[in-house]
């Protein structure tokens, strides 16, 4: 049997840190961070040591509990941990929780709320107790988005293969993943999925990760090329598609790893669903359409010189975004933590996530 993992957790109270599953390591060997500064924090997040929209989210949580413990002014703490990615909306949204919760403490009526600066209490306490509930609710919300999905999929026959990009499993969550938490769903009602993993270039976090996972639970698994996806697709191996989402806007265009919107075309031209399985928290109201979606730019070296093997001639010019827009009209539904949202467009998603 494979060895248990998590991807993070706090350890200790209010004088803890957080350990995180270190995912570029991953598959060769399972290694863990200990973070014990918000400085490290931030990089895990911004190397992609953990990377998942509602990982981040869980991560950045914690990390706000680390600076503040560390002395510095929990606004500022929280500021800085917004600038370590800038696509994936749960991050913002975490941070946005822990403002909150810094505000609801007051130790001295003269000063005011208590921002931190000082040494640990009340306000570390409340800062905890939020991001453990922000983590807790994660685990709920993959919980309830594998129900739905399964519910929605209950009529693919047994063996029905289904294709995934990127990974939206345990590893990008603090619960059990999105897309793969359907996937896992249905596996245990029986019905035997057929996955095919696309590899997700350049960093290959579906060669890496999601193969990783899907192995770790023994779901029938197969790693094909991103370009092999029109192939796979015209042979009839497919008969879903299902990724995870790192922000959503009002209409419903959806952002997540670069290469997603080219399988939502090729899944519309063999006539195949395409959905999108993510909890609430990352759709981002404040943004009418996915054009107003922030994509994040990636460095050149990891195309040119991936995991350390020059690909590519000295001085090539590269164009490296780590995201893309897959417009709402090739969704045929996206699956949340509070149901199934069909058909995807800007009313049905107000009167469900609002």
């Amino acid at each position: 049997m494979p060895e248990p993992f998590f991807t993070l957790r706090w350890q200790g109270d209010v004088d803890g840190h957080l350990v995180l599953l270190d995912q570029t390591r991953l598959p060769a060997e399972t290694a863990y961070l200990d973070c014990r500064s918000v400085d490290d924090v931030r990089q895990a997040i911004k190397r992609l040591s953990v990377r998942g929209a509602p990982a981040i989210g869980v991560a950045a949580a914690y990390g706000v509990c680390i600076g503040v413990s560390e002395g510095r002014d929990v606004i500022e703490v929280c500021d800085y941990l917004a600038t370590s990615r800038p696509t994936a909306v749960n991050l913002f949204w975490a941070l946005d929780r822990m403002r909150g919760a810094a505000s609801r403490v007051v130790l001295d009526p003269v000063r005011g709320p208590d921002r931190g600066g000082g040494p640990p209490g009340p306000l570390v306490n409340q800062l905890l107790a939020e991001a453990r509930a922000i983590h807790d609710e994660d685990r709920q919300q993959c919980a309830a988005i594998a129900k739905h999905g399964a519910d929605l999929l209950a009529n693919l026959p047994p063996g029905a293969g289904i294709l995934t990009h990127c990974n939206a499993g345990a590893l990008a969550t603090g619960g059990d993943g999105t897309a793969l938490a359907v996937i896992f769903e249905l596996a245990r009602r029986g019905k035997k999925p057929r996955v095919f993993a696309d590899e997700t270039r350049p960093l290959l976090q579906g060669a890496r990760l999601t193969m990783w996972e899907l192995m770790q639970r023994g779901i029938e698994a197969t790693l094909i090329c991103d370009s092999a996806a029109a192939q796979v697709m015209r042979e009839g191996r497919v008969q879903a598609v299902i990724t995870g989402a790192d922000r959503i806007a009002a209409n419903g265009d959806t952002a997540n790893k670069i290469g997603t919107y080219s399988v939502a075309l090729l899944a519309r031209a063999h006539s195949i669903p395409f959905y999108v399985a993510a909890p609430a928290t990352t759709f981002d109201l404040s943004i009418a359409t996915g054009a107003e979606i922030p994509i994040e730019q990636r460095a050149a070296e990891e195309i040119t010189h991936g995991f350390g093997l020059q690909t590519a001639p000295a001085g090539a010019a590269v164009y490296n975004p780590a995201f893309d827009v897959t417009p709402a009209e090739l969704i045929m539904a996206i699956i949340t933590d509070r149901g199934v949202l069909r058909p995807v467009d800007a009313d049905r998603i107000r009167a469900t996530v609002a």
